[in-house]
């Protein structure tokens, strides 16, 4: 991915709403293509029908059509069905962390030129998903005897596949979120009125992207700080490396993503990158004064976000299609 769009601080807004000269949902509009990312799967808990309702009701002298209840078909919990799972999972965290959000539900915005970078890179873990769920698959009769023994009379085999093929897939799709280029022959104003309800999403979807950076950037923060603060048992509290590498993550993230919109979250992203700035997690572990040090900057900017946070103003945007 290519840097982030830089900004002379003169052309910054130093509000967080991104109020400038600079377009910038027009900027979002221009530089992302929207992307979905599907994950089937094979569901395996079902509904018990009408009768086992009423049967699974009768002990406590309830009505069995008020009641909700399902079986598992088999044990999750089998390290080759944790396998096929942990994939579909890691592909939907990497389709997170690389785009950032639209307002419509499964869809993100991703930067147009890192589009064959993502593609490839879930085909790559659809071929991994493939050899998961053949491994699964060798372990299916067993998974089905098992059921068989756990569910006893709600165990049906016609709930049961003959084969996992297939059953678990990855998918990329890229909508347009453009309004139909032949409205603007059909019918101009209509077409007009489209465009101007686009352009109010991707409003939105400026607004969203500088809050789940402000959010994200908080809840690692204060993680960090927690862990850095105070002492457990007369010690330093113990912390995970994931406490400081998961803040440098997100950095680079915030550089490949951000478009520049807030001044005030680029500054806070450059506060807290400055704060941890060549500290590794052994050299906080083994020098007090640096964590002390990183505490107290982190908290500042911490405080910052909070504040910022309970700020934001709160609004409610219907983009129902009239």
């Amino acid at each position: 991915m290519t840097q982030s769009v830089l900004l002379p601080e003169s052309e910054l807004t130093t509000d967080i709403t991104g109020s400038s000269d600079i377009d910038f949902a027009e900027q979002l509009r221009q530089e992302t293509t929207a992307v979905r990312l599907r994950r089937s799967k094979w569901g395996v808990s079902k509904t018990l029908d009408k009768n086992q309702k009423q049967m699974a009701a009768d002990p406590f002298g309830a009505d069995g059509s008020k009641i909700a209840a399902s079986k598992k078909l088999v044990d999750i919990s089998h390290p080759k069905f944790k396998a096929v799972t942990r994939i579909l999972n890691r592909a939907n965290e990497y389709w997170q962390s690389m785009t950032v959000p639209y307002p419509e539900e499964g869809i993100r915005l991703i930067r147009t030129e890192t589009v064959s970078e993502f593609d490839a890179k879930i085909a790559l873990m659809q071929s991994e998903l493939d050899g998961a769920v053949a491994q699964l698959n060798q372990a299916y009769c067993d998974l089905r005897r098992k059921a068989e023994r756990d569910l006893g009379s709600l165990y049906n085999a016609a709930d049961y596949p003959d084969s996992l093929d297939g059953m678990f897939s990855l998918s990329v799709e890229y909508p347009s979120v453009d309004p139909d280029e032949r409205l603007r022959r059909l019918n101009p104003a209509l077409y007009e009125r489209e465009q101007r309800r686009i352009q109010q999403r991707f409003d939105e979807a400026v607004r969203l992207a500088e809050e789940a950076f402000l959010s994200e950037l908080g809840d690692l923060v204060q993680h960090l700080c927690e862990r850095l603060e105070g002492s457990q048992d007369g010690k330093p509290k113990i912390f995970r490396d994931s406490a400081v590498t998961n803040l440098t993550q997100f950095f680079e993230r915030f550089r490949q993503l951000n478009i520049g919109s807030s001044e005030e979250l680029d500054r806070l992203v450059a506060q807290a990158q400055g704060a941890v700035r060549n500290v590794t997690p052994t050299r906080l572990r083994d020098n007090d004064a640096l964590r002390r040090t990183v505490a107290f900057a982190l908290s500042n900017v911490q405080q910052r976000i909070d504040t910022l946070m309970m700020d934001r103003p709160k609004r409610a945007i219907s983009f129902d299609d009239e």
